[in-house]
């Protein structure tokens, strides 16, 4: 890695996960023998100011990432570091994905000082949670129990749970490891209970699509597996045209070079599931998981994802 390159700023949300998540990212450029200064620039997003509603009654997941690509286009910051589930499928013009490094625990923890899994919850206890497709699952699940909308960081949930104001939670196993909170956890959720949200526990390092210089410095982060795995399930997430309105899970794991590919989709009062799973060789990842949404787009009927709000 070439010592000799400017000066870089970080731009990320201001959330204890979100700083975690760009420490990292300059620890790892360290290590490869970054000898220039770091600066981590903390932005403030839509989606954090805006914590009294749903994300889907103003705008959905973009509104997390909208300041901080104006900061990259406008040259303010050299690249941005985002929880992969939070980037729209289509990114701004001129932006682009310079490396996906190495992913974490794909899993959902599940939080709770009355019970160890979701099945052992008593009837009519209360789930809180902001995920359309989390609270979806609960509801297949568990349709007895009540879910309730919980938004705010993970410290701020954690409170909320502490504060009585639901029986439950639930929140991404990775999130509870970086920030070393992994005692706040009753059990961590098989995901064949609960399918994760495409591209949970993975990171994304965009920059601007003219910026060579940090494209061929960031090379060093990327985890050619975590791509992989990362362009299947986009590539399903794309086909659904999924948004914070539509209940859209999907992972996609390698093993001895094929992909393996299981997505979902339901309606969010849980009722009805539809689900598919894809096998192939890595190098059609992302071919394997538009075939799989529009797999399920046909099964589940032009009709299903209508009049989601």
């Amino acid at each position: 890695m070439n010592s000799s390159v400017r000066n870089l700023r970080i731009g990320t949300r201001g959330s204890p996960l979100a700083l975690w998540q760009a420490h990292h990212v300059r620890d790892l450029l360290i290590a490869q023998g970054f000898g220039g200064d770091i600066e981590i620039e903390v932005i403030s997003t839509s989606g954090d100011r805006i914590q009294d509603r749903a994300l889907r009654e103003f705008g959905g997941k973009g509104l997390f990432t909208k300041e901080i690509d104006e900061a990259l286009l406008s040259g303010r910051i050299d690249l941005a570091v985002h929880s992969m589930k939070d980037l729209p499928t289509e990114l701004p013009q001129n932006i682009m994905l310079a490396a996906v490094p190495k992913r974490g625990d794909v899993r959902d923890a599940f939080i709770s000082h009355k019970a160890y899994s979701v099945l052992d919850l008593p009837q009519g206890a209360v789930v809180g949670t902001a995920s359309l497709r989390r609270q979806a699952q609960i509801r297949h699940l568990r349709p007895d129990l009540k879910v309730e909308t919980f938004r705010g960081n993970v410290q701020t949930r954690l409170r909320k749970l502490e504060d009585g104001l639901a029986d439950a939670t639930l929140l991404a196993y990775a999130g509870l490891v970086r920030l070393q909170l992994t005692q706040h956890a009753a059990s961590v959720m098989p995901v064949e209970m609960m399918l994760p949200a495409v591209g949970q526990g993975a990171l994304g390092i965009a920059v601007r699509g003219d910026d060579a210089q940090m494209q061929d410095l960031l090379a060093a982060l990327h985890d050619p597996e975590t791509a992989t795995c990362i362009a299947c399930e986009r590539a399903f997430l794309a086909k659904l045209d999924g948004s914070c309105r539509t209940p859209i899970a999907g992972l996609a794991t390698l093993e001895d070079g094929r992909l393996h590919f299981h997505g979902m989709i339901l309606k969010p009062d849980g009722s009805q599931v539809f689900d598919t799973a894809r096998r192939g060789p890595a190098a059609q990842a992302a071919e394997l998981g538009e075939e799989a949404g529009g797999e399920l787009l046909q099964r589940a009927g032009p009709d299903f994802l209508e009049g989601i709000d």
